[in-house]
């Protein structure tokens, strides 16, 4: 999951998926804006076939949220 979201946030902001750490924070560290945020997030809806809660995504601040919030979704 961790490397998929790597992938996933490398294609969407133009930087090496493999330069991404998990305590990184997707806004500060990686410079995303909140457009980025919504576009990726609607990008792992698609790729999972999920619907990711409204409430939970404006706690997510680093890479690893967004690789647990997808674990506990996919339970």
């Amino acid at each position: 999951m961790f490397e998929k979201v790597c992938k996933m946030l490398g294609e969407q902001l133009g930087i090496a998926p493999e330069s991404i750490r998990a305590e990184q924070e997707v806004v500060k560290d990686l410079g995303a804006d909140s457009l980025d945020v919504v576009e990726l997030m609607m990008a792992l809806e698609d790729e999972y076939g999920i619907t990711l809660p409204e409430g939970e995504i404006e706690n997510v601040k680093t890479v690893q949220d967004i690789v647990d919030m997808m674990g506990r979704l996919q339970k």
